[in-house]
């Protein structure tokens, strides 16, 4: 059985008192992002997704994530002295894995039936990405290989992949002109992952990659000049909707602000919040076309 230190059985007995850092212990936090940009990134298109897509985005970033992070915690059983690297999610996820499993196959049944209802091109591509991240999964979680992207960047790819998918299978037209808005978007969400990693972690430990530790030393420089990116797409690019690069330069301020008050905001709070400003496409909808 593992053993959970004093420090984080303390944490979590109070993360779970609270519902906004449940909501990133449960995991659900990534699942709403990916769910909301879906449907955000379609509406700046004047596009209607239909609602299965949606839920079926939300049940697969879920799996996907709860998938990871039950992976990442297998230290606990294996070797319960030598968890340094877990944080208080982790724990969550060990301590409730068996909880977690029932979800994993029930979402996974859901999930089976919505797919037959998605357009067939959009399961085309999302098979191609699919085989993608399970091939980087088993790269990262069975492999010590450093030859590989480094997971922040893997992730933000994916991620924006996945939540671009639905409106280009749908317009196939749209792919030249929200390219440089997919690349907007994934740049956040690499730096999302960047930023929480600074904060969880040692930016001068060794087994970050190189191309990580490079980028940890010059986050907020790298942030400003992806904000002055997505600025300049907001304004000067009239070929693309102009909201989804203001939605993706707010939430890079917003997180450049909670870099900023890093020290004075609880880990597992802080954590969530990474991931709460990215939900800035809540802030631009009454200015959604209609």
């Amino acid at each position: 059985m593992a053993v959970l230190s004093p420090i984080s059985t303390h944490t979590l007995r109070a993360a779970q008192t609270t519902p906004f850092d449940l909501w990133h212990l449960l995991s659900l936090d990534a699942p709403t992002v990916a769910a909301l940009w879906t449907w955000f990134i379609a509406s700046a298109n004047h596009l209607r997704l239909p609602k299965v897509s949606i839920l079926a985005m939300f049940l697969a970033v879920w799996m996907l994530y709860v998938a990871d992070r039950l992976l990442d915690a297998r230290l606990l059983s294996e070797h319960p002295l030598d968890v340094g690297s877990l944080e208080a999610r982790h724990h969550f996820h060990h301590r409730h894995r068996r909880s977690f499993l029932i979800g994993l196959l029930l979402a996974s049944i859901a999930l089976a039936y919505l797919l037959p209802h998605l357009l067939s091109e959009a399961i085309h591509l999302y098979l191609i990405l699919g085989g993608l991240v399970f091939a980087y999964f088993i790269l990262i979680h069975a492999t010590e290989s450093a030859h590989r992207l480094p997971k922040e960047f893997a992730v933000g790819i994916c991620f924006a992949a996945a939540t671009f998918i639905p409106t280009v299978a749908h317009q196939p037209d749209l792919r030249l002109r929200l390219l440089p808005l997919a690349l907007l978007f994934a740049s956040l969400c690499s730096l999302n992952c960047l930023f929480i990693f600074a904060w969880e972690h040692d930016s001068e430990q060794t087994n970050a990659h190189p191309i990580t530790h490079i980028a940890l030393h010059h986050l907020p420089q790298i942030t400003a000049v992806i904000a002055a990116i997505g600025l300049g797409l907001c304004l000067l690019d009239h070929h693309a909707p102009w909201r989804i690069a203001a939605a993706s330069t707010l939430s890079l301020f917003l997180l450049q602000l909670l870099h900023h008050y890093r020290r004075r905001i609880p880990s597992i709070t802080l954590r969530a919040a990474a991931d709460l400003a990215l939900i800035t496409p809540l802030l631009l909808l009454p200015l959604l076309p209609r």
